[in-house]
């Protein structure tokens, strides 16, 4: 009974609405973001053999496992 009295005396907070965001803010982040994440699917999938970069097995030690787990073959 006292935590029905208790929290019937604390108001809600207001909840203003929230103003949308515009493209011109969000495009950059966005492509951006893309752009990490056309590189991390490069190393992961295709930094060996004819189209390597980085000379060694290096890189294909590192993402080794991410390989495996997205379903690149690399044995």
């Amino acid at each position: 009974m006292a935590e029905a009295l208790a929290s019937a005396a604390i108001p809600a907070p207001a909840v203003s609405p929230s103003a949308p965001l515009p493209v011109k803010a969000v495009l950059p982040w966005a492509l951006f973001v893309g752009l990490l994440m056309l590189v991390a699917l490069y190393f992961v999938g295709a930094e060996q053999g004819a189209t390597a970069v980085f000379s060694g097995e290096g890189v294909h030690e590192w993402v080794h496992d991410g390989r495996h787990l997205l379903g690149f073959p690399c044995h």
